[in-house]
């Protein structure tokens, strides 16, 4: 599955449907579900800006969301324009491109993992749970959070 690392606090605001447009200097062809992924690095002044005041978790994946389409921004004009949308502060405003995301996920048991640039593929291995063979699948992620409490 694709997976988008995402600094702090932002990756927090999309999967909790706060942030629906993700900012970025490149474009994508790319649509479908994908997770999201918090980087050790967390962005303390947007914290502050954005009235953040717990640590977010970091260094892991911490849900999921759908892109499903792209905006493309002529000016920094209609950047800001849809500043509700993304929460970007003005230095970011030179991005050009505009994720545009629905249906957000946050996963109650982040899963560790190492990011990357732009998309890159996460494949989780097979887990086994009292001899069984379960497929830890994310989208099934509930699933997983219900084994891992009770058992």
């Amino acid at each position: 599955m694709k997976c988008l690392s995402v600094s702090q606090p932002f990756a927090e605001l999309i999967i909790t449907g706060k942030k629906t447009i993700e900012l970025r200097k490149w474009n994508t062809n790319f649509r479908g579900e994908f997770l999201i992924h918090a980087p050790l690095k967390i962005r303390n002044e947007d914290c502050k800006r954005l009235k953040i005041n717990h640590k977010p978790v970091t260094g892991a994946i911490v849900g999921k969301a759908e892109l499903y389409d792209v905006k493309k921004y002529n000016s920094e004009k209609e950047v800001k324009e849809d500043q509700k949308f993304h929460l970007a502060s003005k230095k970011f405003y030179n991005r050009a491109y505009g994720f545009m995301l629905k249906k957000p996920k946050i996963f109650r048991v982040p899963i560790p993992w190492k990011g990357q640039l732009g998309f890159f593929e996460v494949d989780l291995p097979k887990t086994v749970v009292k001899s069984k063979e379960i497929v830890s699948d994310i989208i099934d992620e509930e699933y997983r959070y219900q084994w891992i409490n009770h058992h």
